[in-house]
């Protein structure tokens, strides 16, 4: 049997209940992952709450679009993994259905990537779903060259410090936005060769200051009407990739923009194997260089995954929250 989180009605944290269900045995071209730790986001909380309902079927829907684990059983056709490999699960679209809030779960083989090695269980659990949209965005979506002015929202959160390394790591010039002077600091240490704090800056005034023209790329997470600022920011004929939603108001009217704003979600590409592909040698060369590893904000046990969505919720987390199963 394999324990797994599950929710029969939208709510709070308090929703979620742990059951026993049988385990599955992969079909062809699948594997079983046994779960060694997965990592709660957003996505999950707003699944969770009926804030994306259409995603969710409801009763016994289940959570998790990340995690990592051991490959525990292959299905016929698959020849890339074998069972005692340890991987990462790095696409899981129907995660009401097999998420990786689960001591097992049965998902393509090509959902999955080896595992980097050198990266502790939680860390691998924490490092794709921040790591792959930025790449996507940045790489595969805005083709960011050598010299660009990147500038990123939220540069404080996951998928901020990891587009702030993508940026780096291409040559381009990483301009953190973050709304605490504070943090400015390690934001620096992080990747970024700027800082804009908007506590005590205007943001279309300071990267005009630092670029001359302004922003060549904008990787927006927030959304809202703090765009504004950004388009401001940006020069004539920049590349705005909206990938956020951590602003609920709207966002302004662009039409007369001279920015090319471009929405963006992950798994437009990490379902593609392809794709994939150069993302896992990009996350292996950068962790191979010594790039920083996802910053883990609290480990919890699965019997205290209410309490990992509670702190989620609160918004109290400096890093990834993660949740680990008992070997």
């Amino acid at each position: 049997m394999s324990r797994v989180v599950v929710f029969d009605e939208f709510g709070g944290p308090e929703v979620l209940r742990i059951v026993e269900e049988p385990v599955v045995e992969p079909a062809a071209g699948e594997v079983r992952v046994g779960v060694e730790a997965f990592a709660v986001n957003p996505l999950d909380a707003m699944m969770r709450s009926g804030a994306m309902p259409g995603a969710v079927t409801l009763p016994h829907a289940r959570l998790g679009v990340e995690g990592t684990g051991v490959v525990d059983a292959v299905g016929p056709e698959v020849t890339e993994f074998a069972v005692g490999d340890p991987v990462v699960i790095a696409a899981v679209p129907d995660a009401g259905v097999r998420g990786s809030y689960a001591e097992f779960t049965t998902l393509p083989a090509s959902r999955v990537i080896a595992r980097p090695a050198g990266l502790t269980v939680p860390e691998a659990a924490a490092i794709w779903v921040a790591f792959s949209t930025a790449y996507g965005a940045l790489v595969e979506r805005a083709g960011v060259r050598a010299g660009d002015h990147v500038l990123v929202t939220a540069a404080s959160g996951a998928v901020g410090r990891a587009a702030l390394r993508i940026a780096a790591r291409l040559g381009a010039v990483p301009i953190a936005v973050t709304r605490h002077s504070a943090k400015a600091g390690e934001l620096l240490a992080a990747g970024a060769a700027v800082v804009v704090a908007t506590d005590r800056e205007n943001v279309a005034d300071a990267v005009r200051r630092h670029t001359g023209t302004g922003a060549d790329v904008v990787l927006d997470l927030v959304a809202g009407p703090g765009r504004r600022d950004l388009l401001a920011a940006a020069r004539p004929g920049a590349t705005l990739i909206a990938a956020g939603f951590l602003d609920p108001r709207p966002a302004p009217a662009t039409a007369d923009s001279q920015v090319t704003i471009q929405p963006y979600r992950s798994f437009e590409h990490t379902l593609d194997p392809v794709v994939v592909a150069r993302m896992a040698a990009a996350l292996n060369a950068g962790i191979h260089d010594g790039a920083p590893r996802p910053i883990i904000d609290e480990v919890f046990a699965l019997d205290e995954v209410i309490e990992a969505h509670r702190r989620l919720d609160r918004g109290a987390h400096t890093g990834k929250i993660v949740v680990t199963l008992p070997e």
